[in-house]
């Protein structure tokens, strides 16, 4: 299988760091880290070009490292709420995505990337969920996130307690022997009405 070698200029996601040169698929590099400017040719030239950057780049890292390290420690104590409409059993309409998180991370203060939440699924329940938000390639933090119903709606279990409780409630002697009456009139108002 035929592989090209490329040198990256950032950092991506499950192939290598900024720095690093990696073999890739050429139509990979031609059709996607190329006209991207995430990598360029391995050549020598471009190999000595990107060692003299890589004294500065360390820095860098190493500083972008400390900040996300920081920045996690302050994180580690939040918590997200999100309110939305739900259906009988618990279900949303609509669900609380990646981008959901990052806007509620922003109006915290949190500049967050949503393709840094990692989240397998779009939240379509309600309930507690962990959620990680990756802000460096070392540095994780999990946040906790909790889906509630509008007016502060019950989990899809204690909704079903509830529901049973009211309709067992609503069965009394009385609002049976109400309703038989209520029908048994209309049902003769309407047998006079078509004689």
């Amino acid at each position: 299988m035929a592989t090209t070698t490329v040198l990256l200029r950032e950092d991506v996601d499950n192939l290598g760091a900024r720095g690093e040169i990696v073999k890739v698929k050429p139509g990979y590099a031609r059709n996607y880290l190329l006209p991207r400017k995430l990598a360029v040719e391995a050549t020598p030239g471009n190999v000595r070009q990107i060692e003299a950057e890589r004294a500065a780049l360390l820095k860098r890292e190493a500083r972008e490292r400390s900040t996300a390290e920081a920045q996690s420690t302050q994180m580690k104590d939040l918590r997200l709420n999100f309110e939305r409409k739900v259906g009988e059993h618990g279900l949303l309409y609509g669900s609380v995505t990646a981008m959901h998180i990052a806007d509620a991370l922003k109006e915290k203060g949190y500049e967050v990337d949503r393709r840094r939440v990692h989240l397998s699924e779009p939240i379509k329940e309600t309930g507690d969920y962990t959620v990680t938000v990756r802000l460096h390639r070392d540095v994780n933090v999990e946040i906790p996130v909790t889906v509630t119903g509008e007016g502060g709606a019950q989990t899809a279990g204690a909704a079903e307690t509830s529901t049973a409780e009211s309709a067992a409630s609503a069965e009394t002697p009385e609002s049976v022997e109400a309703a038989t009456e209520s029908a048994t009139g209309e049902a003769n108002a309407a047998a006079s009405e078509n004689a």
